[in-house]
């Protein structure tokens, strides 16, 4: 896992013919502002050279909020546990970045709505509802009388796929059953699970993982585990928990600046920037950004570097408390 402390972009540009040429590359460093200029400067000559040379690659990178493949979380550094590095992430919400310590994200089945039905079947009922209507020469009611016909099916679908998600509990319950299931497969494992606003959080406590291990694949398909998430931990070479709530469910409406995350002495110094922090800081005392709900497996497995993330993490998203969820 690489959160950096100091960031560059470099540029270079040339004319090519009749086009001109311009390549920027981002450069890092933990150590000084010139070494991530120098690191800049190192990796745009080097894409330069390639493009020159007809290879087909981005001109730049994009400023996202996690980079890209070859490019560091790019949030700035609020403080360091060890080897664990709090950021804040682009919405202005703490995160709890770990290189070994197993976290996964679970999130709910959606609840069933808008239209549950199959695009073949819906051009079948309309075009036997014209041909109806054609062959009694009542075109326009053969259409509408499809219409209905779509109308009650796509009602009749959505209401038995609620009652099959309900059958089993609901969303939580069906997670759970996941996760029970696969602790079942590994009784050696020792899980806590947490109650998300949106889904579950597991922290695995019996030994530390390296994010590429076959295993912690295995782990995140058999939990159903975000997709979004799984590439993450995959590029970052890190697991990630949030830690405070997201400002939106907190009725926070303002949106922190800069809209990306601040990767800069700058950035993060801003006036406004420093306004809405301490604004933010002040609702997010009254939430929690998970609930502890149970653990599964051997729990007399603890690993020392998983128990000291579990008491930062627990501490920072008040998981033990029974403030409202955020």
């Amino acid at each position: 896992m690489i959160v950096p402390e100091y960031w560059a972009e470099a540029r270079r540009q040339a004319r090519q013919g009749r086009r001109s040429v311009t390549v920027r590359r981002f450069g890092w460093s933990d150590e000084s502002q010139a070494a991530a200029e120098a690191h800049a400067e190192m990796r745009v000559q080097e894409a330069f050279d390639r493009v020159l040379s007809g290879e087909t690659l981005p001109r730049r990178e994009q400023r996202g909020n996690y980079g890209i493949h070859g490019v560091p979380i790019r949030e700035q550094i609020v403080a360091r546990h060890g080897d664990v590095v709090i950021t804040r992430n682009s919405y202005g919400a703490l995160c709890l970045n770990t290189p070994d310590v197993l976290f996964v994200d679970v999130d709910f089945e959606p609840v069933p709505h808008g239209c549950g039905l199959t695009l073949g079947f819906m051009v079948a009922v309309v075009v036997a509802g014209f041909v109806l209507g054609a062959w009694q020469r009542r075109v326009l009611l053969g259409i509408g009388a499809a219409m209905i016909v779509l109308v009650i099916a796509n009602l009749a679908t959505m209401q038995l796929k609620r009652r099959r998600l309900s059958a089993h509990g609901g969303p939580q319950a069906r997670a759970l059953a996941r996760i029970d299931a696969f602790s079942a497969r590994h009784p050696d494992w020792h899980l806590r699970v947490y109650r998300s606003p949106a889904g579950l959080r597991v922290l695995a406590m019996h030994r530390t993982f390296s994010p590429d291990e076959a295993v912690v694949a295995d782990c995140f398909h058999a939990l159903d585990a975000d997709q979004l998430y799984s590439n993450l931990c995959k590029v970052q070479h890190c697991f990630r928990a949030r830690l405070t709530g997201k400002p939106w469910r907190m009725g926070i409406k303002r949106r922190i600046r800069p809209t990306v995350a601040a990767w800069s002495n700058e950035q993060a110094q801003r006036p406004e920037r420093l306004a809405w922090i301490a604004d933010y800081e002040r609702v997010a005392r009254n939430f929690a950004a998970c609930h502890y709900l149970q653990s599964f497996g051997d729990m007399s497995r603890v690993d020392p570097l998983a128990e000291q993330v579990r008491a930062l993490h627990d501490a920072m998203t008040r998981g033990d408390s029974e403030l409202p969820l955020a």
